[in-house]
């Protein structure tokens, strides 16, 4: 036991005094929320600063495109463009659509300032024609988002001037075509909760936690492995102690240092929850609906199945590969099944109770994240949770056996690696 903690202490300091692992631990969820918040904020700003052109053929459209993002002036339940989006007007009733269109497209093409970023060109028979359509031309073969958003705004003015055309008073209109707003509730055994797109996004925010420190370390114990291997130092450690109490100590070591930054962030994100909570409930706003205190509890269980039985299977590779290179040629392929979880995020978030979700929360490797999702975003039967929580430790025992069995023959073994019939006489003699 003594041996087995001298290597546990190593391997957690060696690791917590690295500049990288203060670095991460306190600028991690930064980068997170980064990579969560600025693909968005792109998006925004590419889509809000486009310069587009609008020709219309059947001139009576103006209103669609030039009351944008004037809330006074905008019609009920009408189609909403980004305020800064610049929009120049053509009526071209009197003209043909497609020549007035032709100095804008070679605008297109340009590079000076006074170029565009797409031009929808609108037929003249746009409101009566059976058989209109509509052009966009762009300067982007992928501008999907500013197409539609324009082709959004042109129908939704002439679904408007059709009904106008029908006799329909304009009053009673805005009134018909006004949007009702949708308020998601979830509704589960323990009372009514906020339901809708922020529990879409903490289910993906948590999901990640779970899964990049798992990942992160795994890589760290495969690599320290090979390291010795390489550096002999393990036979110098196999002299003094067993196989089974150096596997032990360097997976408890790392496994460690894993909970030690899991931990700081739980605290940090403790401390900005109470603000949040405090700040909400002044405003009227029931935080409690989105995150219960058991999800606290659920993440730290399935956080340590999650690990453990990621790290074992990055120690298999680190004890029969050579090279760091050969063990992630091997251990990638693995890597993607066991993160198919990940994969199929969208699908168990959306429907946590399907087929899908049961079957893969319920699987070995595959539970801890699923289960853990699906505590977040719905309420699933005790006996699922418990279940799943005995088969991830059965699991976690198993592999630990394998890679005790694995790692007393590979981390001696030098020169090609080990093929899977070689694998498996290891794993009888060991």
């Amino acid at each position: 036991m003594r041996k087995m903690f001298a290597v546990l202490k190593r391997e957690y300091l060696s690791a917590v005094r690295k500049k990288m692992f203060i670095f991460m631990t306190l600028f991690f969820p930064v980068l997170m929320s980064l990579v969560m918040v600025l693909p968005t904020l792109l998006l925004e700003h590419s889509l809000g600063g486009k310069k587009v052109a609008v020709v219309d053929g059947s001139g009576q459209l103006r209103d669609a495109f030039t009351h944008i993002g004037i809330p006074s002036q905008r019609k009920a339940g009408g189609n909403e463009l980004p305020v800064d989006m610049k929009i120049e007007y053509v009526d071209a009733s009197r003209v043909n659509a497609a020549e007035a269109a032709k100095p804008l497209l070679e605008r297109l093409t340009s590079r000076n300032d006074n170029k565009l970023d797409a031009v929808l060109v609108i037929p003249a028979d746009a409101i009566n024609g059976s058989k209109a359509k509509m052009t966009f031309y762009s300067r982007s073969a992928t501008d999907l988002i500013t197409q539609q958003a324009l082709n959004s705004a042109a129908n939704r003015a002439i679904y408007r001037h059709r009904l106008i055309d029908h006799g329909i008073d304009v009053a009673a209109l805005d009134r018909l075509t006004r949007n009702v707003p949708v308020d998601a509730v979830q509704l589960t055994r323990s009372g009514e909760k906020k339901g809708g797109e922020l529990n879409f996004l903490i289910g993906f925010i948590f999901a990640a936690l779970l899964i990049i420190p798992s990942l992160i370390y795994g890589l760290e114990i495969m690599r320290g492995i090979i390291q010795e291997k390489t550096d002999r130092v393990v036979e110098i450690l196999i002299s003094s102690m067993s196989p089974r109490q150096l596997l032990i100590g360097k997976i408890s070591g790392v496994a460690l240092v894993g909970l030690t930054q899991v931990t700081v962030w739980i605290v940090v994100g403790l401390g900005l929850a109470t603000f949040g909570l405090t700040t909400a409930s002044m405003a009227g706003v029931n935080l409690t609906q989105f995150l219960r205190p058991m999800v606290f509890v659920y993440f730290a269980i399935f956080f340590l199945l999650a690990y453990f039985t990621f790290v074992c299977v990055y120690a298999i590779g680190g004890a029969i590969c050579n090279s760091e290179k050969e063990a992630q040629q091997l251990i990638a392929p693995i890597s993607m099944i066991m993160m198919l979880p990940w994969f199929l995020m969208f699908a168990i978030i959306t429907s946590p109770d399907s087929s899908l979700s049961v079957a893969f929360s319920l699987a070995p490797v595959f539970g801890p994240i699923t289960m853990f999702v699906r505590t977040l975003v719905s309420e699933p039967p005790l006996w699922h949770i418990l279940l799943s929580i005995a088969i991830s430790i059965g699991t976690i025992f198993a592999f630990f056996w394998i890679t005790a069995k694995i790692f007393r023959t590979g981390i001696l073994s030098y020169g090609k690696r080990p093929t899977i019939p070689e694998l498996w006489r290891w794993l009888k003699v060991a």
